[in-house]
């Protein structure tokens, strides 16, 4: 049983598929599936089902795939403390950042990480924070950035910044004789919102229950919302934050933008205007989370300082 094996059964289990897997370990699908096979003889049990296109992973390869990533991992934590031994800042450092952050803190740290550590460089990846979450405990990233509440075993967190939440409206539109909204003028239009999955969505919704409540109740007229699809018109999904801004501009609803977020959309300045909310402001506090084990402190720190002199919001 080699390191090699364990990490070939890894990503087998990851990509369900030996072509995929082999070309994410840079090996051919034959060299992959040879040292598979031959890693499931020495142990006397199947790991896999090989079906036509797709392979599934047995129980005991559940088993023994969830023991690998753990004995995968502490092999990087060797290294990890090795490296950190020489020079916390001469390897890059793994970050990631759940999508309504990552676009608007990227553009800023990277530079400022430059200017007080130059030799520290950054990967960066953006997702959910549940995928963030699990990329974070098997070692793959080293530190993500994410929205407070966030509570996991052996990872700590560390406030960078708070940042209140504005109201995008089109342009012409009657709210914005109001010089600060409250949560119930969002129920007089439309609310363009991202999907379920989007944390800045379930921040949403907890800061302003009213919009919850909605869903299953009457408007302020005393109608019942429209319905399509089995959901009411009062929401409508959208992908991103830059797809919900355009669809903005194009008089389609009203949207709630983190403030970082809140610049018009490209060439489209003059067709969005934003409001504040009434005090109490709703309001996000974003963090960020490494590891208990993580040996390379000064690289946190380093880029903890350079976050704190970032003009996001």
């Amino acid at each position: 049983m080699t390191l090699t094996e364990l990490k070939y059964i890894v990503t087998l289990a990851e990509e369900k598929h030996f072509g995929k897997a082999a070309e994410k370990c840079n090996v051919s699908q034959p060299t992959l599936s040879v040292a598979v096979k031959k890693l499931e003889d020495e142990l006397g049990v199947a790991l896999f089902e090989r079906g036509k296109n797709q392979i599934s992973v047995t129980e005991t390869g559940q088993k023994v795939v969830a023991q690998s990533c753990k004995v995968l991992q502490q092999v990087e934590g060797i290294q990890d403390i090795v490296l950190a031994g020489k020079d916390p800042l001469a390897t890059p450092l793994k970050l990631g950042a759940i999508y309504t952050v990552g676009p608007y803190l990227f553009p800023h740290l990277v530079p400022e990480l430059r200017r007080v550590a130059k030799k520290l460089s950054l990967y960066v990846e953006e997702n959910y924070t549940s995928v963030l979450k699990d990329r974070l405990k098997q070692g793959k990233l080293d530190a993500i950035v994410v929205a407070l509440p966030f509570s996991e075993p052996e990872v700590l967190t560390l406030p960078l910044y708070d940042e209140p939440f504005v109201v995008m409206l089109p342009s012409g539109h009657p709210l914005i004789n109001n010089e600060s909204l409250t949560a119930d003028d969002l129920l007089s239009d439309n609310l363009l919102m991202l999907g379920p999955g989007h944390c800045f969505r379930e921040q949403l919704l907890d800061s302003c229950p009213q919009i919850e409540k909605a869903l299953s109740s009457t408007r302020t007229d005393g109608a019942h919302w429209p319905v399509s699809n089995g959901k009411p018109e009062l929401i409508t999904e959208g992908s991103s934050l830059e797809t919900i801004k355009q669809m903005v501009a194009t008089g389609f609803g009203i949207s709630v933008l983190p403030l970082s977020a809140a610049s018009p959309p490209t060439g489209m300045g003059d067709l969005v205007e934003l409001r504040p909310f009434r005090p109490p402001v709703p309001y996000r506090t974003v963090a960020i989370a490494w590891r208990v084990t993580f040996p390379r402190t000064k690289a946190i720190d380093t880029l903890v300082l350079a976050a704190g002199q970032c003009r996001v919001v």
